[in-house]
């Protein structure tokens, strides 16, 4: 993961030296330029690659370890649609809004991340619901939310509509160092949180009736449990846009190193989708020499495969 941060900030339109890339970082000040370009303009973007994916990352695997359900993930159920959604009316009709265009999108992709975990949420307190059925709702808002984009999208004018499947196919190129502190501290406010219900998470994969036996509240935790993800969720997207499969591919490779004990899932989760985002934002500047590509279409081409292969394997198991 740190050789990916650094060859991210190594690479753009201009290829850096990593010996030089290295100084700046450790020893800034004995190249004005170098410095320039590291710290303003290419650091905030590798550092954001490594949150999102962070972000991203845990919550795939919280989705995955509430729901039970493997193909789950932030993306999936909706929460994604929702932030997108947020963004298009900020953008279709922010001119009425007081805050500038720049807070606004994020502002409001993180309140629509939240009314779609809400949505889920409130399906679980439904008496007998069981997990399938919040996953069909949370399929059901990822249609919903569909669905609205796309009357936004064709209500909009041609310059709205450009900015809209813009800010959907995901891109860190917005990237400044207030906002990558504003998703590490929610990050760093999750975290903990989390781990201290990692017990619990780790009995749910049992089963609920077996984690109520062992004195889990069920019903309390996973409404936390989806709080959380909406934090983390809403927080990632916001500033970057839409971008799948992180939260979908990462935890389930990190399963493969440290098992379902979610002391360790968790974490290792986390380390996984910032390392796969980080080498999407390697490769979404390495595609086309002297151009960005759009990293939402780097994961998606990543992640298709490998939700097509959790398909058919889990049709293996049945």
């Amino acid at each position: 993961m740190a050789a990916s941060f650094v060859a991210d900030i190594a690479t753009g339109p201009a290829l850096l030296p990593v010996p030089a890339v290295l100084r700046a970082l450790v020893a800034p000040g004995s190249d004005p330029m170098m410095d320039a370009i590291v710290h303003a303009l290419r650091l905030p973007i590798a550092a954001m690659a490594l949150l999102v994916g962070a972000s991203l990352g845990m919550s795939g695997a919280v989705m995955q370890t509430i729901l039970n359900n493997p193909l789950a993930s932030s993306y999936t159920l909706g929460v994604s649609a929702g932030a997108g959604f947020g963004a298009a009316l900020v953008i279709l009709f922010g001119a009425a809004l007081p805050l500038p265009e720049p807070w606004a999108i994020p502002l409001a992709s993180f309140i629509f991340a939240g009314v779609a975990c809400a949505a889920v949420a409130g399906v679980g307190h439904l008496r007998g619901a069981t997990p399938e059925l919040l996953v069909l709702a949370g399929i059901a808002c990822l249609f919903l939310f569909q669905a609205l984009l796309s009357l936004l999208q064709f209500l909009a004018s041609p310059e709205a509509l450009q900015q809209i499947v813009f800010w959907l196919f995901g891109s860190l190129t917005r990237a400044t160092l207030p906002k990558v502190a504003i998703v590490a501290t929610v990050l760093a406010a999750v975290l903990p949180l989390l781990m201290a219900d990692a017990w619990k998470l780790t009995a749910l994969r049992l089963g609920d009736e077996r984690a109520r036996a062992l004195g889990v509240r069920v019903g309390a935790l996973r409404l936390r449990a989806l709080i959380a993800v909406s934090l983390l969720t809403g927080a990632a997207v916001a500033f970057v846009g839409t971008i799948g499969f992180i939260g979908l591919v990462a935890p389930h490779v990190a399963r493969r190193f440290v098992g379902e004990d979610q002391r360790h899932l968790l974490p290792a989760s986390a380390v996984m989708g910032a390392l796969f985002l980080s080498l999407a934002s390697v490769a979404s500047k390495t595609i086309i020499p002297g151009a960005l590509f759009p990293i939402g279409i780097v994961t998606a081409l990543i992640g298709v495969p490998f939700f097509g292969w959790l398909i058919l394997a889990a049709g293996r198991v049945r």
